[in-house]
């Protein structure tokens, strides 16, 4: 079965063409969606629809840096363990512990700057994990970056911890 690029007729790197990925999804798209099938047996169209969903997906996966980083590793037989391997270097571990002790603080001061602040210090923290895992990738060290993603993992999730007060 062919992968994700594959698909898309794209090249198998974390750096990738937004417009080209959105154009060749449009065209799997208009080949595969199911109003083209309305005249079809059931079976093509449960074909077009099994090719229609691949396709969704896929983009998904693409279009998404966090998880086409992951997708790539995956594609190299490297396992994220994000389940398992919660381990990370001290330096990222202290920094957690900085970032959440100004989270409880903003949060019981209720002092929405500081939380802005801290916001922003983690957007930034995740741009610039996201261009190390970029790096290691195109340097095709999948473990080292399995650890970059998991960090963003981290970051991503109290980013939405976050958002998810703020509502």
């Amino acid at each position: 079965m062919q992968n994700h690029f594959d698909l898309f007729q794209l090249p198998q790197r974390f750096q990738l063409d937004q417009a080209r990925l959105d154009a060749a999804y449009r065209e799997v798209q208009n080949k595969v969606h199911p109003d083209k099938f309305v005249q079809a047996s059931d079976a093509e169209k449960r074909v077009a629809m099994q090719w229609a969903t691949r396709a969704n997906e896929a983009y998904q996966t693409l279009k998404k840096p966090l998880k086409r980083a992951t997708y790539l590793c995956e594609l190299q037989g490297v396992d994220l363990e994000t389940e398992s391997n919660t381990s990370m270097p001290p330096a990222f571990l202290m920094q957690q512990m900085e970032w959440r002790e100004a989270f409880d603080d903003a949060r019981r001061t209720g002092d929405s700057e500081a939380m802005l602040t801290l916001e922003n210090e983690l957007r930034s923290a995740l741009r610039l994990k996201l261009e190390q895992v970029g790096q290691v990738l195109e340097a095709g060290d999948f473990t080292a970056a399995s650890q970059h993603i998991r960090a963003c993992m981290f970051l991503e999730k109290f980013m939405a911890d976050i958002a998810a007060m703020d509502e």
